[in-house]
């Protein structure tokens, strides 16, 4: 995703609701955004959004309906490996390190951190 796809908050917000509800008409996602009467600022982001390679836009129908581009996980791999480069120097472990450092973490994920990193290391150790 190059800089000028990086999508703002905003479209941040939008792609939440696509992901979440899936294929959705203007109406649709304004509706679950609570901004109904919004409805054409929601269109106008979804056709930058469009324009940006963030959404498409199937046209078959009467009513244009939207759906994300690329999936959840893969846009936030993308924007985490930006910041990575951008923050950090490239550096994921210094990434990690301030993001646990900055927000307080359950034990639930503390544990689910932890069994990745033990996944990562017997993957190392096969490979």
């Amino acid at each position: 995703m190059a800089a000028r796809r990086r999508p703002t908050d905003a479209e941040l917000a939008i792609l939440r609701v696509l992901w979440a509800q899936g294929p959705s008409t203007v109406r649709e996602v304004a509706e679950e955004m609570g901004r109904e009467g919004a409805y054409t600022t929601v269109l106008k982001l979804l056709q930058i959004m469009t324009g940006k390679g963030l959404v498409r836009r199937d046209e078959s129908a009467r009513t244009h309906v939207y759906r994300a581009a690329r999936s959840e996980r893969a846009t936030q791999r993308q924007l985490v490996r930006d910041l990575a480069d951008r923050a950090f120097g490239g550096s994921a472990g210094r990434l990690a390190m301030q993001a646990l450092a900055a927000r307080k973490v359950s034990p639930q994920e503390l544990a689910e951190i932890r069994e990745w990193l033990a996944e990562q290391e017997g993957q190392r150790e096969g490979a």
